[in-house]
C-alpha cells in the first residue's frame, strides 16, 4: 500500500497540473474546499439521522465515514499545497496536541 503523504503529493500534482490560477488563490480554493467536504458530513449525518422531512433517511454511516475521509483527505491536500513539508508540519502538531491533551512528556531522543 502507498504511503499516505505519498497519495497526497500525486493529488497534490494533479491539482497543479490541472489549474491555471496564481498559488495564492489555487490554496484559497483548496481551503474552501475543506468547508464543502465538511457541508456533505452534514448532509450525510441529517440523511442518516432521517431528519430531513423531504427526503427521509437518505444516507448511511457508512456514507458518513466516507464523508469524514474526504474531510481529512481535503485538510490534508490544502496542507500539501500550502507547505512542502506537510508531514514534518503535521507530525509536529500532532505532537503538541499529544503533549497537550495526553499529558505525555516529549519523547527522549535516541542515542
Amino acid at each position: 500500500m502507498e504511503n499516505t503523504w505519498t497519495t497526497i503529493a500525486r493529488l497534490v500534482s494533479r491539482l497543479e497540473e490541472h489549474s491555471t490560477l496564481p498559488r495564492e488563490q489555487r490554496i484559497l480554493l483548496q481551503l474552501l474546499k475543506i468547508q464543502e467536504e465538511a457541508g456533505e458530513v452534514a448532509e450525510a449525518v441529517i440523511g442518516a439521522m432521517g431528519q430531513n422531512p423531504r427526503k427521509g433517511y437518505s444516507h448511511t454511516w457508512d456514507e458518513v465515514e466516507a464523508e469524514v475521509c474526504d474531510v481529512i483527505v481535503t485538510g490534508m491536500v490544502a496542507l500539501a499545497r500550502m507547505n512542502a513539508d506537510a508531514p514534518g508540519v503535521f507530525a509536529r502538531h500532532l505532537e503538541r496536541i499529544r503533549r497537550r491533551d495526553l499529558g505525555e512528556a516529549a519523547p527522549i531522543a535516541s542515542q
